[in-house]
């Protein structure tokens, strides 16, 4: 080899180098700010409930960011379930030993609030905006909205969530769902 070629391949090899370093960095950045944890758990109710598994991370995000706490509404857990609408689930799955306080634990958690989502979208048909909506500012209030923008002869869109706090919610959950399908492909199983 002459010094040419093997200076060629040297140039080739760094700048492959830099490419790689330069992707993962990318990765690494969409990372930051983006947590996620209990991945089992999350692949494993998106498995059993047919959910997209970025779907469930980004209503963790938007709820607590991964980091469960009561909310000042009472609501427990990764997911934020109230104890009501927890109760409502485990009749809905004939679930009977459920007590509240199981609320704290990340496995169940996930598994209610997986239950609820997959139920809200099979209510909706399909809609994870309308899903979402109901999730946040709750299925009376979405079959409402529905109802009015069925009887104006359109669908709802966003843009008509009359609450701010729920429309901001969807919006964040729907932008988030995408950030976790790109920044955690192989721990969500979606390669």
């Amino acid at each position: 080899m002459t010094r040419g070629t093997l200076a060629t391949f040297a140039a080739l090899g760094v700048a492959t180098l830099l490419v790689v370093l330069v992707l993962d960095l990318g990765h690494a950045v969409r990372r930051v700010g983006l947590p996620l944890s209990d991945t089992e758990v999350i692949r494993q109710q998106a498995a059993q409930k047919h959910l997209d598994p970025a779907l469930i991370a980004a209503v963790i995000y938007a709820e607590t960011k991964f980091d469960p706490r009561p909310s000042t509404a009472g609501a427990e857990g990764l997911m934020q379930i109230l104890p009501d609408t927890a109760y409502f689930i485990a009749h809905l799955s004939g679930g009977v030993s459920f007590t509240a306080g199981d609320l704290a634990t990340p496995s169940i958690n996930v598994a209610y609030g997986s239950y609820y989502l997959r139920y809200l979208l099979d209510r909706y048909h399909g809609s994870e905006l309308l899903a979402l909506a109901a999730y946040n500012g709750g299925l009376s209030n979405v079959d409402s909205w529905v109802a009015q923008a069925g009887a104006a002869g359109r669908r709802m869109t966003a843009a008509e969530i009359p609450f701010a706090e729920t429309r901001a919610y969807v919006q964040r959950v729907l932008a988030a769902q995408q950030a976790y399908r790109a920044a955690y492909p192989r721990e969500l199983g979606l390669q």
